[in-house]
C-alpha cells in the first residue's frame, strides 16, 4: 500500500515537472517576443493550473467542471491584465489568448492527458511562430496608419487627398484642429505597404505639407 502511494507521488511530481517544462517553452518565445508576459509567468501558470487539477482529482471535488471554471475565471483576471490600448489598436491580446492556452495544457498535464499537452504544446507554438509570416505578409498587402499631417489652410486638406488618391491609398478623415495657423489632422489611410512608402515620400517633398507623423 505504501509502495502506492510512492508511485501515485512520483507520478504526481513527474506531470508537475512537465508543466513546467512546458510553460518554459511556450513562456521562452514570449520572452524572446519581449511581451508584456514573459517566462515566469508561463511557467507558474501552467504549473498551477497543473497543481489545480491534480488536488482536485485526489481531494475527490464532486464536481471537477466546477474547478475547471474557476480556473479559468481566474485566468481571465490575469489575461485582462496584460491587455491594453496602444496607439490606434489593442495590445497585447495574443499574449492573453496565449495565458488562456497555457492554462488548459496545464489542466491536461494534471489529468494525465501528458500525450494531449504535448500536442497542445506544439500547436500553441505553431501558432505564434509560423504564422507571424502569414500576419506579415497579409499586413504587407493591407496595411492601416493613423497619420497626423500639419498644412497651413482647409484647402490643403484637399490636397491631401489627392496625395492619398495618387498612391492608391484609401483615407478617412477622423480629426481636425486648427491653432494658430496651423491645420493639424489626423486620418486613418490602409493599402499596399508600398503605397504607404510612396505617400511618406510625397509628404517630405511637398511644400503644402510643414509636418506629419504616423
Amino acid at each position: 500500500m505504501e509502495f502506492l502511494k510512492d508511485h501515485s507521488i512520483q507520478n504526481e511530481l513527474l506531470l508537475i515537472f512537465i508543466s513546467v517544462l512546458l510553460g518554459i517553452f511556450i513562456g521562452t518565445e514570449r520572452e524572446y517576443r519581449n511581451k508584456s508576459a514573459g517566462l515566469r509567468t508561463f511557467i507558474l501558470v501552467c504549473f498551477g493550473s497543473c497543481l489545480f487539477t491534480i488536488l482536485s482529482i485526489k481531494i475527490g471535488v464532486a464536481n471537477p467542471d466546477r474547478l475547471a471554471a474557476n480556473i479559468i475565471t481566474g485566468i481571465g483576471f490575469l489575461g485582462a491584465g496584460v491587455i491594453f490600448k496602444g496607439d490606434n489598436k489593442i495590445d497585447g491580446i495574443t499574449t492573453a489568448t496565449t495565458i488562456f492556452a497555457t492554462a488548459s495544457i496545464g489542466m491536461a498535464v494534471g489529468s494525465g492527458y501528458v500525450y494531449l499537452s504535448l500536442l497542445g504544446t506544439v500547436l500553441v507554438l505553431i501558432v505564434l511562430n509560423s504564422l507571424t509570416y502569414f500576419e506579415r505578409f497579409i499586413d504587407k498587402k493591407h496595411k492601416i496608419r493613423e497619420y497626423k499631417i500639419a498644412v497651413t489652410t482647409y484647402h490643403d486638406v484637399k490636397h491631401c487627398e489627392e496625395l492619398f488618391q495618387k498612391n492608391n491609398l484609401k483615407f478617412l478623415l477622423s480629426k481636425q484642429q486648427y491653432t494658430q495657423g496651423n491645420l493639424a489632422t489626423t486620418w486613418i489611410i490602409s493599402g499596399n505597404s508600398q503605397h504607404h512608402e510612396a505617400l511618406m515620400k510625397n509628404l517630405m517633398e511637398d511644400e503644402k505639407i510643414i509636418a506629419y507623423q504616423f
